[in-house]
């Protein structure tokens, strides 16, 4: 559907030509209208679907047709990180550059200074991180009396990231007649009794089904031990000529490290994560962003926030602890409808949690082993179906992969017989049972 059947005014039409963009995405075009009517809504969508235009313009839409006497926070928009809330506050600006309203960003890592007397000045968007918000309203440099539209991105994020009560207390300073929009990748029980509480009869917005990841990111599972990740990753971004790509990774300490390993094997490469002051991690990702570096590690705090047109490889080395997060993590490439890869490094050791992201996509992300990079301990899989988008052919084609029939059982799946054993000093017999056998990587 294009822009001009949404309800925007001339001046937003004008500058989303201007920005190249001419039909709006789905959830764009079940957003915006319902946002237009003073809606409250629930709206599943994932990272790269478009959402935060989806939000930003209808807001400044509603802020242009009833403009107030004096300037006051009228819009307030809740971010999990950083980045992000930097990325949202940049969509604001970009959108209303034709408008007379005033944005700023609020997080942590930074001086206050600057942020209280642009505040004093007066706004008219806030796009903020739950603590410095805090922060500010303890020290009575903001007032949240005239929100109008109060938005929380990216939810169930900041649900993971223990933020329920920070939310809680900056809902408590809001008025009580106000339009609420919660924007959520994924749908676990947490958020909604979240959404039960903020939201004011709303309409729900799916744009696919749940707890879902984008169809045009080819996923893949590469099996490989514990310690050859390393290699098998230097191996695949020089092989495939991968240059722009995108590592997560567990701890803040394993990607300083891997950082180095890769520096020293001339794949120029760069880390974010929470230990980095903010001026650090905003000059790694504007690095990573224009070319100058190869790959950027990343941590999953930090992560959020990385918009990039055109984001060829999304690579996990460790899978995340909370299956959630890797639909977060893929989110970052195949972004406005281009195509992306997602690669999983995974080993023996990570299978429960392959297991839970699989349950939770409903599906088998195919397997591909890599020649020379064979595993000693194999990788058992779910009894989920292969989804059929997944079957098409990667585009990088420098290594030779061996794919495993699923009809041709390998030797060590062979059952084993079973045996008995000894009885025990009080003269018990145990029943008989099968061996246990090794994990195993493929049926």
């Amino acid at each position: 559907m294009s822009f001009k059947n949404l309800g925007l005014s001339d001046e937003l039409l004008n500058t989303i030509q201007k920005e190249g963009y001419s039909e709006a995405t789905p959830v764009q075009e079940r957003a915006i209208p319902l946002i237009n009517k003073g809606m409250d809504i629930l709206a599943g969508a994932q990272t790269g679907t478009g959402k935060t235009a989806a939000f930003a313009l209808p807001i400044l839409n509603r802020l242009q047709q009833s403009k107030s006497k004096k300037r006051t926070v009228r819009a307030l928009i809740l971010t999990p990180t950083r980045e992000l809330a930097a990325q949202v506050n940049n969509s604001f600006r970009t959108y209303g550059i034709a408008l007379p309203f005033k944005t700023i960003e609020i997080f942590g890592g930074v001086s206050m200074r600057p942020q209280k007397s642009k505040l004093k000045k007066g706004v008219d968007i806030v796009v903020a991180t739950p603590g410095r918000l805090l922060d500010h309203l303890s020290q009575n440099t903001i007032d949240l009396s005239g929100v109008e539209v109060f938005v929380l991105d990216e939810a169930d994020r900041m649900l993971d990231m223990g933020f329920k009560r920070d939310i809680e207390k900056v809902i408590k300073q809001l008025p009580k007649r106000r339009q609420n929009l919660l924007f959520s990748a994924t749908f676990p029980k947490e958020i909604q009794r979240l959404a039960s509480k903020l939201l004011n009869s709303p309409k729900k917005i799916q744009v696919a089904s749940e707890n879902s990841t984008a169809e045009n990111v080819k996923q893949t599972v590469y099996p490989v031990d514990q310690s050859r990740k390393r290699e098998l990753l230097i191996h695949s971004i020089k092989k495939n000529n991968w240059f722009q790509v995108l590592v997560f990774i567990k701890t803040k300490r394993a990607a300083d490290k891997l950082t180095r390993q890769l520096n020293k094997k001339r794949i120029l490469s760069d880390t974010i994560h929470g230990n980095k002051t903010q001026a650090a991690r905003t000059k790694a990702l504007e690095n990573f962003k224009k070319g100058k570096v190869q790959v950027l590690v990343a941590t999953d705090v930090a992560a959020r926030g990385i918009d990039i047109d055109l984001l060829p490889v999304v690579i996990n080395f460790n899978l995340p602890m909370v299956a959630e997060d890797y639909i977060h993590r893929i989110g970052r490439t195949a972004r406005a409808g281009k195509e992306g890869e997602a690669i999983s490094l995974v080993c023996a050791d990570e299978f429960n949690l392959l297991s839970d992201i699989e349950r939770l996509l409903k599906f088998r992300i195919p397997r591909e082993e890599i020649e020379g990079f064979e595993t000693t301990q194999h990788l058992n899989t779910t009894n989920l179906k292969q989804k059929n988008n997944q079957h098409k052919r990667s585009n990088y084609q420098g290594s030779k992969k061996r794919k495993r029939s699923d009809n041709k059982k390998p030797h060590w799946q062979k059952k084993r017989k079973s045996f008995k054993k000894k009885g025990n000093d009080k003269g018990h017999k145990k029943r008989n049972g099968p061996k246990k056998s090794k994990p195993s990587f493929n049926k």
